[in-house]
Protein backbone atom coordinates (compact mmCIF):
# COMPACT_ATOMS: atom_id res chain seq x y z
CA UNK A 1 0.00 0.00 0.00
CA UNK A 2 1.42 3.35 -1.03
CA UNK A 3 1.44 6.30 1.36
CA UNK A 4 -0.49 9.41 0.36
CA UNK A 5 1.58 12.44 1.37
CA UNK A 6 -0.06 15.74 0.51
CA UNK A 7 -0.27 19.18 2.06
CA UNK A 8 -2.71 21.89 1.01
CA UNK A 9 -1.65 25.22 2.46
CA UNK A 10 -4.02 28.19 2.58
CA UNK A 11 -2.17 31.36 3.53
CA UNK A 12 -4.45 34.19 4.57
CA UNK A 13 -3.07 37.33 2.94
CA UNK A 14 -4.39 40.78 2.10
CA UNK A 15 -3.97 40.48 -1.68
CA UNK A 16 -6.81 38.72 -3.55
CA UNK A 17 -6.15 35.80 -5.85
CA UNK A 18 -6.99 36.61 -9.48
CA UNK A 19 -8.17 33.11 -10.40
CA UNK A 20 -10.58 33.10 -7.46
CA UNK A 21 -12.22 36.42 -8.32
CA UNK A 22 -15.41 34.83 -9.69
CA UNK A 23 -15.58 31.78 -7.44
CA UNK A 24 -19.07 31.04 -6.13
CA UNK A 25 -20.06 28.57 -3.43
CA UNK A 26 -21.13 25.02 -4.12
CA UNK A 27 -24.78 23.93 -3.82
CA UNK A 28 -26.31 24.56 -0.42
CA UNK A 29 -27.51 21.03 0.33
CA UNK A 30 -24.56 20.17 2.55
CA UNK A 31 -24.15 16.55 3.50
CA UNK A 32 -22.21 17.28 6.69
CA UNK A 33 -20.95 20.11 8.90
CA UNK A 34 -18.17 19.81 11.43
CA UNK A 35 -15.76 21.56 13.75
CA UNK A 36 -13.87 20.79 16.93
CA UNK A 37 -15.25 21.84 20.30
CA UNK A 38 -11.97 23.62 20.96
CA UNK A 39 -11.77 27.39 20.53
CA UNK A 40 -8.15 26.88 19.44
CA UNK A 41 -9.48 25.55 16.15
CA UNK A 42 -11.44 28.39 14.47
CA UNK A 43 -12.28 26.41 11.37
CA UNK A 44 -15.50 24.71 10.20
CA UNK A 45 -15.90 22.34 7.27
CA UNK A 46 -18.86 21.36 5.12
CA UNK A 47 -19.14 18.36 2.83
CA UNK A 48 -20.78 18.42 -0.57
CA UNK A 49 -21.45 15.68 -3.10
CA UNK A 50 -17.81 15.26 -4.19
CA UNK A 51 -15.72 16.12 -1.14
CA UNK A 52 -15.02 19.12 1.03
CA UNK A 53 -17.16 22.12 0.11
CA UNK A 54 -16.86 25.49 1.88
CA UNK A 55 -14.47 25.74 4.81
CA UNK A 56 -15.06 28.71 7.12
CA UNK A 57 -12.20 30.66 8.69
CA UNK A 58 -11.56 32.66 10.82
CA UNK A 59 -15.25 32.90 11.70
CA UNK A 60 -18.58 31.49 10.64
CA UNK A 61 -19.49 34.50 8.51
CA UNK A 62 -16.40 34.01 6.36
CA UNK A 63 -16.19 31.18 3.81
CA UNK A 64 -12.48 30.88 3.01
CA UNK A 65 -12.50 28.04 0.51
CA UNK A 66 -14.94 26.74 -2.10
CA UNK A 67 -13.89 23.11 -2.38
CA UNK A 68 -11.11 20.64 -1.82
CA UNK A 69 -11.60 17.25 -3.45
CA UNK A 70 -9.68 14.14 -4.26
CA UNK A 71 -9.14 13.55 -7.98
CA UNK A 72 -8.33 10.15 -9.43
CA UNK A 73 -6.81 10.37 -12.89
CA UNK A 74 -7.96 13.98 -12.83
CA UNK A 75 -11.62 13.21 -12.10
CA UNK A 76 -13.68 13.38 -8.88
CA UNK A 77 -15.89 10.62 -7.61
CA UNK A 78 -19.47 10.73 -6.41
CA UNK A 79 -19.66 10.72 -2.62
CA UNK A 80 -21.99 9.05 -0.17
CA UNK A 81 -21.72 10.76 3.23
CA UNK A 82 -22.43 9.27 6.65
CA UNK A 83 -21.44 9.91 10.26
CA UNK A 84 -18.29 8.02 11.14
CA UNK A 85 -19.12 8.38 14.84
CA UNK A 86 -22.68 8.89 16.07
CA UNK A 87 -21.47 11.01 18.98
CA UNK A 88 -19.15 13.46 17.25
CA UNK A 89 -19.11 15.57 14.10
CA UNK A 90 -16.76 13.09 12.44
CA UNK A 91 -17.92 12.19 8.95
CA UNK A 92 -16.95 9.65 6.32
CA UNK A 93 -17.43 9.90 2.59
CA UNK A 94 -17.40 6.84 0.35
CA UNK A 95 -16.39 7.87 -3.14
CA UNK A 96 -16.71 5.84 -6.32
CA UNK A 97 -15.34 6.47 -9.76
CA UNK A 98 -14.37 4.57 -12.89
CA UNK A 99 -12.77 1.43 -11.52
CA UNK A 100 -11.87 2.84 -8.10
CA UNK A 101 -13.32 3.57 -4.69
CA UNK A 102 -12.13 5.52 -1.67
CA UNK A 103 -13.12 6.33 1.89
CA UNK A 104 -12.27 9.72 3.34
CA UNK A 105 -12.86 10.60 7.01
CA UNK A 106 -12.91 14.26 8.05
CA UNK A 107 -12.19 16.08 11.32
CA UNK A 108 -10.56 19.35 12.32
CA UNK A 109 -7.44 19.52 14.44
CA UNK A 110 -8.58 20.74 17.89
CA UNK A 111 -5.22 22.44 18.40
CA UNK A 112 -5.07 24.57 15.25
CA UNK A 113 -7.02 25.92 12.27
CA UNK A 114 -6.75 22.90 10.04
CA UNK A 115 -9.05 20.33 8.47
CA UNK A 116 -7.69 16.80 8.26
CA UNK A 117 -8.85 14.11 5.85
CA UNK A 118 -7.84 10.46 6.15
CA UNK A 119 -7.88 8.75 2.73
CA UNK A 120 -7.97 5.06 1.87
CA UNK A 121 -8.17 4.15 -1.83
CA UNK A 122 -8.30 0.95 -3.88
CA UNK A 123 -8.41 0.72 -7.68
CA UNK A 124 -8.76 -1.99 -10.30
CA UNK A 125 -5.89 -0.46 -12.27
CA UNK A 126 -3.00 1.91 -11.48
CA UNK A 127 -4.36 5.43 -10.99
CA UNK A 128 -2.86 8.84 -10.26
CA UNK A 129 -4.02 10.81 -7.22
CA UNK A 130 -4.20 14.55 -6.81
CA UNK A 131 -6.18 17.13 -4.84
CA UNK A 132 -8.01 20.06 -6.40
CA UNK A 133 -8.23 23.04 -4.06
CA UNK A 134 -10.17 26.23 -4.81
CA UNK A 135 -10.05 29.21 -2.40
CA UNK A 136 -12.70 31.89 -2.23
CA UNK A 137 -12.13 35.49 -3.30
CA UNK A 138 -9.91 37.37 -0.88
CA UNK A 139 -7.76 34.40 0.09
CA UNK A 140 -4.40 33.33 -1.26
CA UNK A 141 -3.47 29.68 -1.45
CA UNK A 142 -0.53 27.48 -2.21
CA UNK A 143 -1.55 23.92 -3.07
CA UNK A 144 0.67 20.99 -3.93
CA UNK A 145 -0.86 17.99 -5.65
CA UNK A 146 0.46 14.50 -5.08
CA UNK A 147 3.56 13.79 -7.15
CA UNK A 148 3.32 10.02 -7.04
CA UNK A 149 3.50 7.19 -9.50
CA UNK A 150 0.29 5.38 -10.40
CA UNK A 151 -0.99 3.14 -7.58
CA UNK A 152 -3.70 0.55 -6.99
CA UNK A 153 -3.86 1.09 -3.22
CA UNK A 154 -3.05 4.10 -1.07
CA UNK A 155 -3.64 5.29 2.46
CA UNK A 156 -2.70 8.62 4.01
CA UNK A 157 -3.81 12.09 5.08
CA UNK A 158 -4.19 15.50 3.55
CA UNK A 159 -4.66 18.78 5.39
CA UNK A 160 -6.10 22.19 4.66
CA UNK A 161 -4.58 24.74 7.00
CA UNK A 162 -4.92 28.47 7.61
CA UNK A 163 -1.72 30.31 8.39
CA UNK A 164 1.88 29.56 7.57
CA UNK A 165 2.92 26.08 8.59
CA UNK A 166 -0.47 25.16 10.05
CA UNK A 167 -1.35 22.43 7.56
CA UNK A 168 2.08 20.85 7.87
CA UNK A 169 1.85 20.95 11.68
CA UNK A 170 -1.52 19.20 11.53
CA UNK A 171 -0.11 16.62 9.13
CA UNK A 172 2.92 16.04 11.36
CA UNK A 173 0.67 15.47 14.34
CA UNK A 174 -1.20 12.80 12.45
CA UNK A 175 -4.84 12.09 11.75
CA UNK A 176 -5.32 9.47 14.45
CA UNK A 177 -4.21 11.72 17.30
CA UNK A 178 -6.26 14.70 16.11
CA UNK A 179 -9.34 12.55 15.43
CA UNK A 180 -9.18 11.01 18.91
CA UNK A 181 -9.05 14.42 20.61
CA UNK A 182 -11.74 15.76 18.26
CA UNK A 183 -14.14 12.93 19.06
CA UNK A 184 -13.49 13.13 22.79
CA UNK A 185 -14.43 16.81 22.79
CA UNK A 186 -17.87 16.01 21.40
CA UNK A 187 -18.31 12.92 23.57
CA UNK A 188 -17.67 14.99 26.68
CA UNK A 189 -20.12 17.64 25.51
CA UNK A 190 -22.93 15.13 24.96
CA UNK A 191 -22.14 13.37 28.24
CA UNK A 192 -22.95 16.63 30.03
CA UNK A 193 -26.44 16.80 28.49
CA UNK A 194 -29.62 14.77 28.74
CA UNK A 195 -31.54 13.04 25.96
CA UNK A 196 -35.34 12.82 25.51
CA UNK A 197 -37.10 9.50 25.22
CA UNK A 198 -39.17 10.60 22.24
CA UNK A 199 -36.38 11.26 19.74
CA UNK A 200 -34.28 9.09 17.48
CA UNK A 201 -30.99 8.91 19.37
CA UNK A 202 -28.67 9.40 16.38
CA UNK A 203 -30.58 12.30 14.88
CA UNK A 204 -31.11 13.94 18.26
CA UNK A 205 -27.42 13.85 19.16
CA UNK A 206 -26.50 15.09 15.70
CA UNK A 207 -29.01 17.94 15.96
CA UNK A 208 -27.62 19.12 19.28
CA UNK A 209 -24.06 18.97 17.97
CA UNK A 210 -24.99 20.85 14.79
CA UNK A 211 -26.63 23.56 16.90
CA UNK A 212 -23.56 23.82 19.11
CA UNK A 213 -21.31 23.97 16.03
CA UNK A 214 -23.19 26.98 14.61
CA UNK A 215 -21.83 29.16 17.45
CA UNK A 216 -18.82 31.22 16.44
CA UNK A 217 -15.70 30.66 18.52
CA UNK A 218 -14.40 34.22 18.52
CA UNK A 219 -17.84 35.74 19.18
CA UNK A 220 -19.65 33.76 21.90
CA UNK A 221 -23.39 33.55 21.42
CA UNK A 222 -23.26 34.33 17.69
CA UNK A 223 -24.98 31.36 16.03
CA UNK A 224 -25.46 31.46 12.27
CA UNK A 225 -28.58 30.26 10.48
CA UNK A 226 -26.77 27.81 8.17
CA UNK A 227 -23.25 27.20 6.83
CA UNK A 228 -24.55 27.32 3.26
CA UNK A 229 -25.39 29.71 0.43
CA UNK A 230 -28.54 28.59 -1.35
CA UNK A 231 -29.55 29.58 -4.84
CA UNK A 232 -28.92 33.20 -5.86
CA UNK A 233 -27.35 33.95 -2.49
CA UNK A 234 -24.39 31.99 -3.76
CA UNK A 235 -24.04 33.46 -7.24
CA UNK A 236 -25.83 36.84 -7.41
CA UNK A 237 -23.41 39.47 -6.13
CA UNK A 238 -26.02 42.22 -6.49
CA UNK A 239 -28.34 40.34 -4.19
CA UNK A 240 -25.64 39.03 -1.84
CA UNK A 241 -22.37 40.96 -2.15
CA UNK A 242 -20.89 39.10 0.83
CA UNK A 243 -22.18 35.59 0.19
CA UNK A 244 -25.05 35.85 2.61
CA UNK A 245 -27.38 35.84 4.33
CA UNK A 246 -27.50 32.39 5.92
CA UNK A 247 -23.99 32.59 7.35
CA UNK A 248 -25.26 35.48 9.47
CA UNK A 249 -26.91 35.73 12.87
CA UNK A 250 -30.68 36.28 12.84
CA UNK A 251 -32.19 37.08 16.25
CA UNK A 252 -35.24 34.93 15.40
CA UNK A 253 -33.22 31.85 14.49
CA UNK A 254 -30.94 32.45 17.46
CA UNK A 255 -33.96 32.50 19.77
CA UNK A 256 -35.28 29.19 18.42
CA UNK A 257 -31.87 27.55 18.70
CA UNK A 258 -31.43 28.91 22.22
CA UNK A 259 -34.76 27.58 23.48
CA UNK A 260 -33.89 24.19 22.01
CA UNK A 261 -30.55 24.26 23.79
CA UNK A 262 -32.23 25.18 27.07
CA UNK A 263 -34.42 22.11 26.65
CA UNK A 264 -31.33 20.00 25.89
CA UNK A 265 -29.59 21.21 29.05
CA UNK A 266 -27.08 23.65 27.53
CA UNK A 267 -28.24 26.83 29.24
CA UNK A 268 -24.79 28.32 28.79
CA UNK A 269 -25.39 28.52 25.03
CA UNK A 270 -28.62 30.44 25.61
CA UNK A 271 -26.97 32.77 28.13
CA UNK A 272 -24.28 33.65 25.62
CA UNK A 273 -26.89 34.11 22.91
CA UNK A 274 -28.84 36.59 25.01
CA UNK A 275 -25.65 38.50 25.78
CA UNK A 276 -24.86 38.63 22.07
CA UNK A 277 -28.33 39.92 21.24
CA UNK A 278 -28.19 42.69 23.82
CA UNK A 279 -24.51 43.66 23.70
CA UNK A 280 -23.66 43.19 20.03
CA UNK A 281 -26.89 43.24 18.01
CA UNK A 282 -29.18 45.65 19.83
CA UNK A 283 -29.22 49.14 18.33
CA UNK A 284 -29.23 52.21 20.62
CA UNK A 285 -32.98 52.69 20.12
CA UNK A 286 -33.61 49.14 21.36
CA UNK A 287 -34.45 47.23 18.18
CA UNK A 288 -32.46 44.35 16.78
CA UNK A 289 -31.57 44.45 13.07
CA UNK A 290 -32.75 41.87 10.59
CA UNK A 291 -29.38 40.10 10.71
CA UNK A 292 -25.72 40.71 11.55
CA UNK A 293 -22.32 39.22 11.00
CA UNK A 294 -20.95 37.20 13.88
CA UNK A 295 -19.20 40.32 15.18
CA UNK A 296 -22.55 42.12 15.46
CA UNK A 297 -22.17 44.29 12.35
CA UNK A 298 -25.65 44.78 10.78
CA UNK A 299 -26.05 43.49 7.23
CA UNK A 300 -29.76 43.65 6.44
CA UNK A 301 -31.49 46.36 8.41
CA UNK A 302 -35.24 46.02 8.03
CA UNK A 303 -37.30 46.13 11.23
CA UNK A 304 -38.98 42.90 12.29
CA UNK A 305 -40.75 43.39 15.60
CA UNK A 306 -40.71 39.68 16.46
CA UNK A 307 -36.91 39.81 16.47
CA UNK A 308 -36.96 42.79 18.81
CA UNK A 309 -39.24 40.76 21.09
CA UNK A 310 -36.92 37.74 21.00
CA UNK A 311 -34.54 38.84 23.81
CA UNK A 312 -37.54 39.67 26.03
CA UNK A 313 -38.75 36.09 25.68
CA UNK A 314 -35.32 34.52 26.02
CA UNK A 315 -34.48 36.55 29.13
CA UNK A 316 -37.66 35.29 30.76
CA UNK A 317 -36.74 31.67 30.02
CA UNK A 318 -33.32 32.30 31.57
CA UNK A 319 -34.72 34.32 34.51
CA UNK A 320 -32.23 37.10 33.81
CA UNK A 321 -32.91 40.05 36.10
CA UNK A 322 -29.50 41.72 36.46
CA UNK A 323 -29.47 45.47 35.96
CA UNK A 324 -27.53 45.49 32.69
CA UNK A 325 -29.89 42.98 31.13
CA UNK A 326 -33.01 44.72 32.42
CA UNK A 327 -31.84 48.08 31.13
CA UNK A 328 -31.25 46.62 27.67
CA UNK A 329 -34.58 44.81 27.72
CA UNK A 330 -36.33 48.05 28.59
CA UNK A 331 -34.97 49.61 25.42
CA UNK A 332 -36.41 46.76 23.36
CA UNK A 333 -39.76 46.86 25.16
CA UNK A 334 -40.00 50.62 24.71
CA UNK A 335 -39.19 50.23 21.02
CA UNK A 336 -42.11 47.84 20.63
CA UNK A 337 -44.42 50.44 22.16
CA UNK A 338 -43.06 53.39 20.20
CA UNK A 339 -42.71 51.89 16.73
CA UNK A 340 -45.10 53.70 14.34
CA UNK A 341 -48.51 52.00 14.28
CA UNK A 342 -47.12 49.14 16.37
CA UNK A 343 -47.65 46.19 16.24
CA UNK A 344 -47.52 46.90 12.51
CA UNK A 345 -44.07 45.70 11.42
CA UNK A 346 -41.88 46.67 8.48
CA UNK A 347 -41.36 42.94 7.93
CA UNK A 348 -42.91 39.80 9.38
CA UNK A 349 -40.99 36.61 9.94
CA UNK A 350 -40.81 35.60 6.27
CA UNK A 351 -38.88 38.79 5.56
CA UNK A 352 -40.57 40.40 2.55
CA UNK A 353 -43.87 41.97 3.62
CA UNK A 354 -44.93 44.74 5.96
CA UNK A 355 -48.23 44.79 7.78
CA UNK A 356 -50.10 43.33 10.74
CA UNK A 357 -48.99 39.73 11.18
CA UNK A 358 -50.58 37.38 13.77
CA UNK A 359 -47.20 35.72 14.30
CA UNK A 360 -45.41 39.02 14.86
CA UNK A 361 -48.15 40.28 17.16
CA UNK A 362 -47.97 37.04 19.16
CA UNK A 363 -44.23 37.56 19.70
CA UNK A 364 -44.69 41.19 20.71
CA UNK A 365 -47.50 40.42 23.16
CA UNK A 366 -45.65 37.52 24.73
CA UNK A 367 -42.40 39.49 24.90
CA UNK A 368 -44.04 42.39 26.71
CA UNK A 369 -45.78 40.10 29.21
CA UNK A 370 -42.52 38.24 29.90
CA UNK A 371 -40.64 41.49 30.39
CA UNK A 372 -43.40 42.79 32.67
CA UNK A 373 -43.07 39.66 34.78
CA UNK A 374 -39.34 40.25 35.19
CA UNK A 375 -40.03 43.87 36.15
CA UNK A 376 -42.59 42.92 38.76
CA UNK A 377 -40.27 40.38 40.31
CA UNK A 378 -37.77 43.22 40.58
CA UNK A 379 -40.39 45.30 42.37
CA UNK A 380 -40.95 47.66 39.44
CA UNK A 381 -44.16 48.86 37.84
CA UNK A 382 -45.02 47.14 34.57
CA UNK A 383 -48.48 48.52 33.89
CA UNK A 384 -47.72 50.28 30.62
CA UNK A 385 -46.25 47.16 29.05
CA UNK A 386 -49.11 44.96 30.21
CA UNK A 387 -51.68 47.49 29.00
CA UNK A 388 -50.18 47.44 25.50
CA UNK A 389 -49.92 43.63 25.50
CA UNK A 390 -53.56 43.26 26.60
CA UNK A 391 -54.78 45.70 23.96
CA UNK A 392 -52.88 43.94 21.17
CA UNK A 393 -54.05 40.53 22.36
CA UNK A 394 -57.66 41.71 22.19
CA UNK A 395 -57.18 43.30 18.77
CA UNK A 396 -55.14 40.67 16.95
CA UNK A 397 -58.22 38.93 15.60
CA UNK A 398 -59.73 42.20 14.41
CA UNK A 399 -56.49 43.15 12.67
CA UNK A 400 -55.69 39.81 11.03
CA UNK A 401 -58.67 37.37 10.88
CA UNK A 402 -61.05 37.72 7.94
CA UNK A 403 -64.76 36.93 7.89
CA UNK A 404 -65.16 37.59 4.17
CA UNK A 405 -62.36 35.49 2.73
CA UNK A 406 -62.65 32.90 -0.05
CA UNK A 407 -61.68 29.81 1.96
CA UNK A 408 -64.31 29.64 4.68
CA UNK A 409 -67.48 31.43 5.81
CA UNK A 410 -66.03 31.31 9.32
CA UNK A 411 -63.22 33.68 10.36
CA UNK A 412 -59.63 32.58 9.77
CA UNK A 413 -56.26 34.23 10.30
CA UNK A 414 -54.33 35.61 7.33
CA UNK A 415 -50.61 35.70 6.73
CA UNK A 416 -50.92 39.43 7.34
CA UNK A 417 -52.99 42.45 6.48
CA UNK A 418 -51.52 45.54 4.95
CA UNK A 419 -53.95 47.85 6.67
CA UNK A 420 -55.32 46.06 9.72
CA UNK A 421 -58.61 45.57 7.86
CA UNK A 422 -58.87 41.84 7.15
CA UNK A 423 -62.32 42.00 5.59
CA UNK A 424 -61.12 44.39 2.88
CA UNK A 425 -59.83 43.02 -0.41
CA UNK A 426 -56.58 44.94 -0.24
CA UNK A 427 -54.12 43.54 -2.74
CA UNK A 428 -50.35 43.23 -2.56
CA UNK A 429 -47.50 41.66 -4.50
CA UNK A 430 -46.11 38.55 -2.79
CA UNK A 431 -42.61 39.05 -4.25
CA UNK A 432 -40.09 36.22 -4.73
CA UNK A 433 -40.89 35.97 -8.46
CA UNK A 434 -44.65 35.80 -7.99
CA UNK A 435 -45.67 38.84 -10.02
CA UNK A 436 -49.37 38.68 -9.23
CA UNK A 437 -51.10 41.11 -6.90
CA UNK A 438 -53.29 39.03 -4.65
CA UNK A 439 -56.18 39.77 -2.30
CA UNK A 440 -54.82 39.66 1.27
CA UNK A 441 -57.81 37.51 2.27
CA UNK A 442 -56.53 34.74 0.00
CA UNK A 443 -53.07 34.44 1.61
CA UNK A 444 -52.77 32.14 4.62
CA UNK A 445 -49.74 30.99 6.59
CA UNK A 446 -49.16 28.37 9.35
CA UNK A 447 -47.32 31.04 11.35
CA UNK A 448 -50.57 32.07 13.07
CA UNK A 449 -49.91 29.14 15.42
CA UNK A 450 -47.42 31.39 17.21
CA UNK A 451 -50.53 32.78 18.92
CA UNK A 452 -51.08 29.39 20.55
CA UNK A 453 -47.49 28.33 21.07
CA UNK A 454 -46.65 31.56 22.90
CA UNK A 455 -49.78 31.46 25.05
CA UNK A 456 -51.61 34.41 23.47
CA UNK A 457 -54.61 32.31 22.33
CA UNK A 458 -56.04 28.97 23.41
CA UNK A 459 -55.60 25.90 21.22
CA UNK A 460 -59.38 25.39 21.17
CA UNK A 461 -60.15 28.97 20.17
CA UNK A 462 -62.73 28.70 17.33
CA UNK A 463 -60.80 31.00 14.98
CA UNK A 464 -57.59 29.09 15.63
CA UNK A 465 -59.29 25.77 14.90
CA UNK A 466 -60.93 27.04 11.75
CA UNK A 467 -57.62 28.45 10.51
CA UNK A 468 -55.95 25.07 11.07
CA UNK A 469 -58.54 23.56 8.72
CA UNK A 470 -58.06 26.29 6.12
CA UNK A 471 -54.27 26.08 6.24
CA UNK A 472 -54.35 22.31 5.82
CA UNK A 473 -56.61 22.64 2.79
CA UNK A 474 -54.49 25.32 1.17
CA UNK A 475 -50.89 24.59 2.20
CA UNK A 476 -50.47 20.97 3.26
CA UNK A 477 -48.87 18.69 0.66
CA UNK A 478 -46.92 15.42 0.86
CA UNK A 479 -47.41 15.49 4.64
CA UNK A 480 -45.68 18.88 5.16
CA UNK A 481 -46.62 22.56 4.85
CA UNK A 482 -45.73 25.45 2.56
CA UNK A 483 -44.89 28.77 4.21
CA UNK A 484 -47.82 30.65 2.71
CA UNK A 485 -50.11 30.82 -0.29
CA UNK A 486 -48.20 30.97 -3.60
CA UNK A 487 -44.81 31.19 -1.93
CA UNK A 488 -42.14 31.78 -4.56
CA UNK A 489 -39.00 31.14 -2.48
CA UNK A 490 -37.75 27.93 -4.08
CA UNK A 491 -36.74 26.41 -7.38
CA UNK A 492 -38.31 26.84 -10.78
CA UNK A 493 -40.68 24.15 -12.02
CA UNK A 494 -37.79 22.38 -13.76
CA UNK A 495 -35.48 22.59 -10.73
CA UNK A 496 -33.35 25.63 -11.53
CA UNK A 497 -32.38 27.77 -8.51
CA UNK A 498 -34.32 30.64 -7.04
CA UNK A 499 -33.17 34.12 -7.94
CA UNK A 500 -34.53 37.66 -7.94
CA UNK A 501 -32.54 39.46 -10.63
CA UNK A 502 -33.65 37.30 -13.54
CA UNK A 503 -33.26 38.87 -17.02
CA UNK A 504 -36.90 37.95 -17.67
CA UNK A 505 -39.68 37.13 -15.18
CA UNK A 506 -39.25 33.55 -14.01
CA UNK A 507 -41.76 31.86 -11.72
CA UNK A 508 -40.28 29.99 -8.77
CA UNK A 509 -42.01 27.75 -6.25
CA UNK A 510 -41.48 27.59 -2.52
CA UNK A 511 -41.39 24.01 -1.34
CA UNK A 512 -42.27 22.40 1.99
CA UNK A 513 -40.70 23.39 5.31
CA UNK A 514 -40.03 20.61 7.88
CA UNK A 515 -39.74 23.11 10.72
CA UNK A 516 -43.43 23.91 10.24
CA UNK A 517 -44.15 20.29 11.17
CA UNK A 518 -42.45 20.98 14.48
CA UNK A 519 -44.62 24.01 15.10
CA UNK A 520 -47.72 22.00 14.22
CA UNK A 521 -46.63 19.31 16.67
CA UNK A 522 -46.35 21.85 19.47
CA UNK A 523 -49.88 23.03 18.71
CA UNK A 524 -51.17 19.45 18.61
CA UNK A 525 -49.78 18.79 22.08
CA UNK A 526 -51.77 21.74 23.38
CA UNK A 527 -54.83 20.45 21.51
CA UNK A 528 -54.47 17.10 23.28
CA UNK A 529 -53.35 15.11 20.25
CA UNK A 530 -50.03 13.59 21.31
CA UNK A 531 -50.12 10.89 18.64
CA UNK A 532 -50.16 13.48 15.85
CA UNK A 533 -47.41 15.47 17.55
CA UNK A 534 -45.25 12.34 17.67
CA UNK A 535 -45.91 11.81 13.98
CA UNK A 536 -44.64 15.34 13.28
CA UNK A 537 -41.35 14.44 14.97
CA UNK A 538 -41.02 11.42 12.71
CA UNK A 539 -41.85 13.56 9.69
CA UNK A 540 -39.01 15.94 10.48
CA UNK A 541 -36.65 13.01 11.00
CA UNK A 542 -37.61 11.56 7.62
CA UNK A 543 -36.15 14.63 5.88
CA UNK A 544 -32.60 14.05 7.16
CA UNK A 545 -30.00 13.24 4.51
CA UNK A 546 -27.43 10.47 4.89
CA UNK A 547 -25.20 12.75 6.96
CA UNK A 548 -28.19 13.43 9.28
CA UNK A 549 -28.41 17.07 8.22
CA UNK A 550 -31.94 18.56 8.30
CA UNK A 551 -32.96 20.90 5.45
CA UNK A 552 -34.86 24.13 5.12
CA UNK A 553 -37.16 22.81 2.36
CA UNK A 554 -38.10 19.40 0.97
CA UNK A 555 -39.84 18.08 -2.11
CA UNK A 556 -40.85 14.49 -2.78
CA UNK A 557 -39.40 13.57 0.59
CA UNK A 558 -35.91 14.92 -0.05
CA UNK A 559 -34.11 18.13 0.71
CA UNK A 560 -34.01 20.66 -2.10
CA UNK A 561 -31.23 23.09 -2.99
CA UNK A 562 -32.28 25.14 0.05
CA UNK A 563 -30.10 25.71 3.12
CA UNK A 564 -28.90 22.45 4.69
CA UNK A 565 -28.31 22.07 7.57
CA UNK A 566 -30.74 24.73 8.75
CA UNK A 567 -30.24 25.37 12.46
CA UNK A 568 -33.91 26.29 12.94
CA UNK A 569 -35.01 22.88 11.63
CA UNK A 570 -32.64 21.04 13.96
CA UNK A 571 -33.86 23.25 16.82
CA UNK A 572 -37.48 22.35 16.08
CA UNK A 573 -36.60 18.67 16.17
CA UNK A 574 -34.88 19.01 19.54
CA UNK A 575 -37.61 21.17 21.03
CA UNK A 576 -40.51 19.02 19.84
CA UNK A 577 -38.80 15.91 21.21
CA UNK A 578 -38.58 17.47 24.66
CA UNK A 579 -42.12 18.81 24.36
CA UNK A 580 -43.37 15.29 23.68
CA UNK A 581 -41.57 14.04 26.78
CA UNK A 582 -43.07 16.87 28.83
CA UNK A 583 -46.56 16.59 27.32
CA UNK A 584 -46.56 20.30 26.51
CA UNK A 585 -44.49 22.77 24.49
CA UNK A 586 -41.44 23.41 26.66
CA UNK A 587 -40.91 26.86 25.18
CA UNK A 588 -44.40 28.17 25.93
CA UNK A 589 -44.04 30.94 28.54
CA UNK A 590 -46.32 30.04 31.44
CA UNK A 591 -46.76 33.68 32.45
CA UNK A 592 -48.33 34.45 29.06
CA UNK A 593 -50.52 31.35 29.00
CA UNK A 594 -51.73 32.05 32.54
CA UNK A 595 -52.80 35.53 31.49
CA UNK A 596 -54.60 34.70 28.26
CA UNK A 597 -55.09 30.99 27.70
CA UNK A 598 -56.32 29.34 30.89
Amino acid sequence: MKSLALVVLLLVMSAPVARAAEVVPLPADKQAFGTARSAASPVWFTLGHQGLSEIFHPDLSTPATRETRLLVDGKPGRAYTEPADDRSLTFRQKLRGDGWQAEITYVTDPQRAAVLADVALTAQRPVRLSVEHVPMKGSSSVASSLPTEPVRRAHGTFAVGFGEGVAQAALDRGFRSAAREYAQGWHSYLDGLKRPKSADRRLYDMSVMVLAATEDKAHPGASIASPSFPWAFGFDRELAPELGPYALVWPRDLYHVSTAMIAAGDRGFAQRALDFMLREQQEPDGHLPQNTRVDGTPVWTKVQLDQTAAPLLLAWHLDRQDKSTMDALRRSADYLLSYPNSPFSEQERWENQDGYSPATIASAVAGLVCYADLLRRNGENADRYLAAADAWQRQVEGWTATRTGPYSPKPYYLRLTKDGRPDQGTKYNLGDNNPTDIDQRAVVDPSFLELVRLGVKRADDPVIRNTVTVVDQQLKEQGYWHRFTQDGYGETADGRPWGINWPTPTRTYGRLWPLLSGERGEYELLAGDRASAAQRLREIAATANTGLMLPEQVWNGRGTGSATPLAWTHAQYVRLAWSLDAGRPVERPAVVADRYSR
